[in-house]
């Protein structure tokens, strides 16, 4: 996203993988907040030698003038202290607070790290599927170089993500159980997971299921549902029945609009 009235120079710079539901998570944040900011994307491995130099070896990178982030939830809270919307991701509330803080740490390191195995597992080794999700926006040598070095760049991050079968099948039903948690939530027809208002447990539950919801609103989306293997396609409308998948196809139907 660009805001023509601000300079460049006081622009935040967001370093990503397009594809990256973490990514999204802080893409949102910024778009929803109505925050300046440059995104720089890459290709995996390739994206080193920009985070690198900013003390990360992953994105979602965040470079500004007081400091650099390479935490997703470092990022947001940071966003608080500097956006003038008057929108609040964390509630002032410190029971409240606690509670989105909890949801999200639940979503960060289990939801999101399972729904990256398990896509990974079905889309990993699809070159044409995987130029989508990894070059948009990239810089044209890095595009080259995932041609030349796509078989190598699959297998090292099935290699650092240890993606087989086995541990696919053990995320699915990872990413049932924390579904089942959102759905208990949800239960008593509240609009939010946590108080009257969307916060940043919302807002990280429905950027990280994206891959297993496919919101149309998504900015990286790389496949239609009809596109995709049967076995990924039937769990996808699975989980975008339940009432977890509708609240955060909801989000992203309401409050996604702007990229």
């Amino acid at each position: 996203m660009n805001y023509s009235t601000v300079a460049d120079s006081d622009r935040l710079r967001l370093i990503t993988i397009p594809i990256s539901h973490y990514c999204e998570k802080v893409r949102w944040a910024l778009d929803l907040l109505k925050i300046p900011y440059i995104e720089e994307k890459h290709v995996p491995a390739f994206h080193r030698s920009a985070t690198r130099k900013y003390g990360g070896t992953s994105v979602p990178v965040l470079v500004t003038k007081s400091g650099n982030f390479t935490d997703s939830t470092d990022i947001l809270h940071y966003f608080d202290t500097i956006s003038s919307s008057g929108f609040r991701l964390y509630p002032e509330a410190p029971e409240l607070r606690r509670e989105v803080e909890e949801l999200e740490e639940l979503f960060d390191t289990r939801l999101g790290v399972d729904i990256r195995t398990w896509a990974y597992f079905y889309r990993l080794n699809d070159r044409k599927t995987m130029r989508k999700a990894w070059c948009k926006g990239a810089p044209l040598f890095e595009r080259v170089g995932f041609e030349i070095a796509f078989p190598f760049i699959s297998a090292k991050v099935r290699q650092l993500y240890s993606i087989t079968a086995e541990s696919a099948a053990f995320s699915l039903q990872g990413i049932r159980e924390v579904f089942e948690i959102v759905n208990q939530r949800l239960a008593d027809d509240r609009p939010y997971l946590a108080g009257d208002n969307l916060s940043a447990a919302d807002l990280t539950f429905a950027a990280l299921a994206a891959p297993v919801l496919q919101p149309l609103e998504h900015p990286v989306l790389v496949a239609k549902i009809e596109e995709l293997p049967i076995d990924m396609a039937s769990v996808i409308r699975e989980l975008q029945a339940t009432a977890a998948g509708n609240h955060a196809l909801r989000l992203y139907r309401e409050q996604r609009h702007i990229k």
